[in-house]
């Protein structure tokens, strides 16, 4: 099918928009709209994160699970939300340990366009949610879309880092290669599970420090 989507993931991904799963995907999103359901987040922001990162300038991927399901929440990109929004909880928490991390003050935005833009993918698994209904889309197709993406990843590119935040996203590590990608793992950001393993983590410093260990610019954390 047809999918309106930045031009060099098109190429790359074009095999996958044939595949069953986008048209059920489609076909469910069309159906849901039909009953006058409220999807976020917004269409033009489905792919976002695709938009925001070109295939060719992915250093580091980000991976969330599901968009956030409040209004004006999500905006397509994991963690990420629109300037002007409260962070939630869990991005609270990644700025508290960027913090202490590299020490980088706290910003006054929620809004990581700025690390997009760099090269970090920030993927969510599943890349729409019917409103106040958290992981309503988790079984339309969205997940063996993403499956595929982050494989393809693995195999057409080398050096890329690929931060697992907590159990759901540790469950991609069979995807990726770990002989040509670094591999971050730590427990997920959330007040529930932040103190068991998240703070003190340092990712942000490792992934720069592997970066500039390719010959690769590292990323400017500061929004």
């Amino acid at each position: 099918m047809e999918v309106a989507i930045e031009i060099s993931w098109k190429n790359a991904l074009k095999d996958l928009f044939q595949k069953p799963y986008f048209n059920q995907i489609a076909a469910h999103l069309k159906a849901e709209k039909a009953l006058r359901k409220t999807i976020f987040p917004k269409g033009t922001y489905i792919f976002n994160a695709f938009e925001q990162t070109h295939f060719d300038q992915v250093k580091v991927i980000i991976l969330g699970q599901d968009p956030y399901h409040n209004p004006n929440q999500a905006m397509g990109l994991s963690f990420s939300v629109p300037d002007g929004v409260k962070p939630p909880p869990s991005l609270v928490n990644i700025f508290k340990e960027l913090n202490k991390d590299i020490g980088m003050p706290i910003p006054s935005t929620g809004n990581l366009t700025n690390w997009a833009k760099q090269g970090v993918l920030l993927l969510n698994a599943v890349l729409t949610v019917r409103a106040n209904e958290p992981a309503s889309h988790a079984k339309i197709g969205w997940m063996d879309f993403t499956d595929d993406v982050i494989h393809l990843l693995s195999e057409e590119k080398k050096g890329l880092v690929f931060i697992l935040w907590g159990n759901f996203a540790q469950q991609k590590i069979k995807l990726i290669n770990p002989l040509k990608h670094k591999i971050l793992k730590a427990a997920h950001p959330s007040p529930f599970s932040a103190y068991n393993g998240f703070f003190g983590c340092k990712h942000f410093s490792a992934t720069n420090e592997y970066l500039v260990q390719q010959n690769i610019n590292p990323i400017d954390w500061a929004l």
